[in-house]
């Protein structure tokens, strides 16, 4: 089989994964549901994905590729405005970006989490074979950190035309950053694809106000 026909098949195999992951989750799906979704038999399923750890990086990688991606096309799109701007619109298009991909949020959180508690994939004592032995897991780490050095250098660009305080380190300010999305990803998370009011407040509000909230964060000397 040539290689654009296998990346195809593999990119198939991997629509099959979403449904099913998305369906029933990682922990109760089984190969042979994502080879019946995929129309394959579970032998030719395995001659792709050796296991079920590696389909769900499989998953993970398209997952951060698609915000990778989307990152470049925010930077762009505000390449002409100021680097405040462009920044808040970064942290948007990320909460964007889960509240529209429920299993993909929930994947790149699994990700980040086993990432911080093997101390960035150094301690291979808390990774199973299957995930070592993962190409997928190698190529995410490869592209782990894009996301933050992306955030760091817009941020960055913001101090320098003044529509950002330059008094912390932008890597810093990203972190922070982040912390304000995980927090609202985990909340969405945890209402699955039900976008709900919780305690009748509108997950939209929130969503602004923690927007509002960090622009002037990053812009308001008096609180920094």
């Amino acid at each position: 089989m040539n290689n654009t026909k296998r990346t195809e098949k593999e990119q198939n195999i991997l629509k099959a994964a979403e449904h099913v992951f998305g369906e029933v989750g990682f922990r109760n799906a089984k190969m042979e549901d994502v080879a019946a979704e995929a129309g394959i038999t579970k032998v030719t399923l395995y001659s792709y994905f050796k296991s079920k750890e590696n389909l769900y990086l499989g998953v993970t990688y398209k997952a951060l590729m698609l915000l990778i991606d989307l990152y470049y096309e925010t930077i762009n799109k505000h390449r002409n405005k100021q680097g405040i701007d462009g920044s808040i619109a970064l942290m948007e298009a990320f909460m964007t970006f889960c509240e529209s991909n429920y299993l993909y949020s929930e994947t790149l959180l699994d990700y980040f989490s086993m990432v911080r508690s093997t101390s960035q994939g150094k301690d291979e004592s808390k990774l199973t074979t299957a995930i070592k032995d993962s190409l997928y897991y190698t190529k995410l780490q490869d592209i782990q950190n894009r996301p933050f050095k992306l955030s760091a250098q817009e941020i960055k660009r913001g101090q320098d035309d003044g529509s950002i305080l330059a008094k912390y380190d932008p890597m810093l300010l990203t972190l922070q950053g982040w912390t304000v999305c995980l927090g609202y990803i985990k909340l969405i998370a945890s209402n699955g694809n039900n976008a709900s009011p919780i305690f009748n407040v509108q997950l939209s509000d929130l969503k602004k106000m923690q927007l509002d909230l960090n622009r002037e964060l990053l812009s308001n000397r008096s609180i920094m």
